[in-house]
């Protein structure tokens, strides 16, 4: 498989992931400089790393099936991705860059557990949208803009889950 990371999408993941937990922050009183550095760093890094080559991954397993199988298939497989591990990663993101580091245990997955679980319904959608109607070449983009406005989900879930 050809590994993929481009310019775009390390611009594309910096700007896009690092604004959604801007706004969060934001609306949580919780800004802090450090935490914005750091969130472009990860969305310029991590994220626009590895999600377009899974994204690619997703079609490459994908290639030889067809109909409501394919489909269902890629979308399980990005809801898969965007698990209670990688959302409890990226609470671990925000709280490493907040200096926070007295609140990184376990409970981040118990957090991010049932913030998965609430976020099913709304997350199969999107997936579905973005796995299935989008060229592969956008599906970093919209999976970013999605996960932009899911980070604000994210950073207010450990409030309602917690």
């Amino acid at each position: 498989m050809k590994i993929s990371y481009t310019k775009s999408n390390i611009l594309r993941g910096a700007i896009i992931y690092s604004a959604g937990d801007t706004i969060a922050s934001l609306l949580l009183d919780e800004f802090m400089w450090s935490r914005f550095f750091g969130m472009i760093f990860i969305g310029a890094t991590v994220y626009a790393f590895e999600i377009p080559n899974y994204f690619h991954w997703i079609d490459k397993k994908t290639k030889t099936l067809s109909g409501i199988l394919k489909t269902l298939t890629k979308t399980a497989l990005a809801i898969l991705y965007f698990n209670p591990i990688w959302i409890a990663r990226h609470l671990f993101f925000i709280k490493l860059f907040s200096g926070h580091l007295q609140d990184i245990s376990t409970n981040l997955l118990i957090v991010a557990f049932w913030s998965f679980l609430v976020n099913i319904p709304i997350s199969f959608v999107a997936n579905y949208i973005i796995q299935n109607k989008f060229h592969l070449k956008w599906r970093f983009l919209a999976s970013a803009i999605f996960s932009g406005l899911m980070a604000i989900y994210y950073a207010f879930s450990e409030n309602i889950f917690n």
